[in-house]
């Protein structure tokens, strides 16, 4: 089976990747990284004019009316970018939210216990209910400077059994974000295999450095396949499946990225340890590593044993 985006899809990517590039481009990413942590109203608004955050809302109350395969495409573009905030639970929020499809409210969600740019947030989603940003969070040291981190004392711990389960859209949003980061590792490792030179000539002319970009693109293509696929069914065992995938190629993505570079690549002023950072605060979120392992698991132990049962 090929998978082809249509004309329409082609378009809504180009889009969205040509308003990101002219809004948050490499110079606004490496200023945002710089700084303390703030999130750019005005980008978010933007975003919302764009629609990026109604996209799945009916054209009945204002939104765009296109479906998950859609969004998965915009959010693929803004976690190759590593766009800061809190815009996988403000895309939900919109049509319950006043304003957050607009990109006028930023909402954030407890996830686990942590909750993403709290204090820049109008609006706090889950822990037993809603309400406006306040006190009694802890501030943890957030391994990715782009993504504060706050702990809720009170937000209640997620189990692992099967009544826990998160919200399959957010997994893959997540999913397409990570598959964005691990497109971004692949880009920057042969943009830099092809630049650098050793020995007189270009490193990407050596077999071991040849070696991890084919590895680099194989994965991300794997992923891009796994979640596009799962984007379509929007079966929980296939978000599971492209979760894993997805976080595996952002991760070991940026690793492999970080070997291309060398010692460079541990540099503050290189890009690369930005999207391992990101990459590994992503796969933090619900519904990756062993909530997926488990689900995959329950899905084919209520299998066994049947006949004709078909595989996601």
């Amino acid at each position: 089976m090929r998978f082809q985006l249509s004309g329409d899809q082609r378009a809504l990517r180009d889009g969205v990747r040509e308003v990101l590039a002219r809004r948050f481009g490499p110079r606004e990413l490496r200023a945002a990284a710089d700084r303390p942590p703030a999130l750019d109203r005005a980008l978010w608004r933007a975003l919302g004019d764009a629609g990026f955050f109604a996209l799945r809302l009916p054209e009945s109350e204002g939104g765009v009316g296109l479906g998950l395969p859609e969004a998965v495409l915009a959010f693929e573009e803004a976690g190759r970018v590593l766009l800061p905030g809190p815009l996988i639970a403000t895309h939900l929020a919109a049509g319950r939210v006043p304003g957050a499809a607009t990109g006028e409210t930023v909402v954030t969600a407890v996830d686990g216990g942590l909750v993403e740019w709290l204090t820049e947030a109008d609006v706090v989603e889950g822990g037993g209910g809603r309400g406006v940003a306040g006190s009694g969070a802890v501030a943890l040291r957030s391994v990715d400077p782009l993504t504060p981190l706050h702990r809720l004392p009170a937000a209640p711990a997620v189990s692992a059994g099967p009544e826990a389960v998160p919200d399959p859209v957010a997994v893959l949003l997540t999913a397409a974000e990570q598959l964005g980061g691990a497109t971004r590792a692949c880009e920057l490792a042969v943009q830099h295999a092809r630049t650098r030179e050793q020995f007189g000539q270009p490193i990407g002319g050596f077999q071991a450095v040849k070696h991890l970009c084919a590895e680099l693109l194989v994965r991300a293509e794997v992923a891009r396949a796994a979640v596009y696929g799962a984007a379509v069914t929007a079966d929980p065992a296939d978000i599971a499946a492209a979760r894993l995938l997805a976080d595996e190629a952002a991760v070991r993505g940026a690793r492999d990225c970080l070997q291309v570079y060398g010692g460079m690549g541990f540099t503050w002023e290189a890009e690369v340890h930005l999207v391992l950072k990101r990459a590994w605060v992503r796969t933090r979120r619900a519904g990756g590593g062993t909530e997926s392992e488990e689900l995959l698991a329950r899905e084919l132990l209520s299998g066994a044993g049947h006949t004709g049962v078909g595989l996601h």
